[in-house]
Formats: structure tokens, sequence, C-alpha cells
């Protein structure tokens, strides 16, 4: 139940910072960055009666129903909930927190500035299993019929869109929007990186019998075991090793510096991990 909570949270506050972006950074500066949002702004421009807000809530209910013919519900409940969650955020920072004008004259730092904030908060969603971009959908449909990648299939709506806001807005206003796809993108994958950052420890030590119990009993992870032979001793010594994450691994050194501080001990970064407890294989 905690969990759930904590993962309902966590989509809020994700949704919410990529709301800040649309709201103060994206809108005001006519930066079609792609997405929903991206396609609301153009949309906002050419029919400028309606909130940015309830653009994004329709062309949301529009995706959301085209992704029930074509894809049935395989696109996730929590997708749905980010989505209109980001959506009613806008709107809510519209009515409460209303900006008329850009927020300076430099439009490149508010781009930066602004793509940071969004790719935080896209990761943060992204790390819950769920997504605020209802293109993604489309992505996905791209996947299905045409077997195109879902990373190409997000890039190329995003880029589209940003194309379009080049027509729309003029060629500076559209390389900004281009610059501020390929960003976003670059910090998304840099800050989901460091949320799963897992560490493959290798230890040897004279108190492996120790670090083991403390590996297992306190840490709740599994480990491997294997005998090694010294080049220079000739000694047999057990090599253990374990995946931790960045947490566990601080609390393991401790432990392990307090046992014995003259074990050896090397930990490498691990890019993907599949298998048991991890990555399912596809």
């Amino acid at each position: 139940m905690r969990q759930k909570i904590f993962s309902f949270l966590m989509m809020n506050v994700g949704a919410l910072l990529v709301a800040v972006n649309v709201h103060f950074f994206l809108s005001p500066n006519d930066l079609a960055t792609g997405g929903v949002s991206g396609l609301s702004i153009i949309m906002n421009h050419v029919f400028p009666g309606m909130s940015l807000g309830l653009f994004m809530i329709l062309i949301n209910l529009v995706l959301f129903v085209v992704g029930l013919i074509f894809l049935g519900f395989s696109f996730g409940a929590k997708t749905v909930y980010a989505s209109f969650a980001l959506s009613f955020y806008v709107w809510l920072l519209e009515t409460v927190a209303p900006i008329h004008a850009p927020l300076s004259n430099d439009v490149l730092i508010q781009l930066i500035i602004g793509q940071c904030i969004a790719a935080i908060g896209m990761a943060i969603v992204f790390h819950q299993d769920a997504s605020t971009g209802g293109t993604d959908i489309i992505a996905m449909i791209l996947n299905k019929y045409f077997n195109i990648e879902v990373g190409r299939g997000v890039l190329l709506s995003d880029l589209t869109i940003a194309l379009s806001s080049t027509i729309l807005f003029g060629p500076q206003v559209g390389m900004y929007a281009f610059f501020g796809v390929i960003l976003n993108g670059l910090v998304i994958d840099y800050v989901l990186s460091q949320f799963n950052t897992n560490k493959e420890v290798v230890i040897i030590s004279r108190h492996s019998t120790e670090i083991k119990s403390y590996i297992v009993h306190e840490l709740g992870k599994g480990a491997t075991v294997h005998t090694a032979t010294g080049a220079f001793t000739s000694d047999e010594k057990e090599v253990i090793t374990t995946i931790l994450g960045r947490k566990d691994y601080s609390r393991l050194k401790g432990f392990i510096t307090k046992t014995d501080n003259k074990a050896f001990i090397t930990a490498h970064t691990m890019n993907e991990i599949l298998g048991q407890n991890f990555k399912r294989l596809a």
C-alpha cells in the first residue's frame, strides 16, 4: 500500500514539474517541443480562445480513445492518469498563476532551464512505469502496426510537432523547438540512469562468511561465491560477487570497512541487468 501511495505521489510531482515547464517557459515563447503540450501550444495559437490546459485535456481524450481502439488497455492505466494529471496541472497554473509574457528576453536560457525541469519530471514519471506524453500512444501504435521502435516513434512524433511550429512561428522558434526535443531526451536518459544505477561488486576478504551473511540477511540480496587462487601467494580465497543499488552499496562498504579494512573491492556500474529480480528477458 505504501508503495502505491508513493508511486501516486511521485507521478503527481513529475507531472507538476512538466506542467511548470509548459506554463512558464514553453507557452509564453511559443516553443512546441513535442508531446501533447507542444501540439496544444500550436492549437492554442490557431484557436486562441481556448486555454492551453483545456486543449491538452481534449487531445489526451482523443488519444485515449485511439489507444483503446488500436491497443486495448496495453498502454496502461498509469500513463492515462499521468497524462490527464499533466493537463490538469497546466490548467491549474493558468488559473492561479497566469502569465502573459516570457520571463525574459533570452529564449535559449528559458528553453534550457524549462526542458531540464520537465526532463526531471518525466524521468520521475517514467521511473514509476508511466508516461506523461499522450503521443507515446501514437508511438506504440506505430510499433504495433509498422514495427517502428517506440523510442523512434516518440522522436518522430515530437519532431513532426516541432516542424509544425517552424511553419507557424518561424524558423528561429522552430530551431529552438528542435533543440528542445533533443535536450529533453538527453536529460531524461541521464536522470533515469541515476535512478537505475546498479553496481556489480566483487569482494575478496578474510571475513567472507560475515560479509556473505550481511549481504543476504541485512541487505536482502543474493550473491555468487567462487574460489580463486592468488597469483603471488597461491592461496585459495573466496570471491563474492553481488549486484547492488547505490544505497545498498554504501551500506555494504561501511560494513566491510568495520569488518575487514584490508578487503579488496571492485565495483562496476551496470548499464543493463536481465533476469531474476531485475529486468525480464524479452
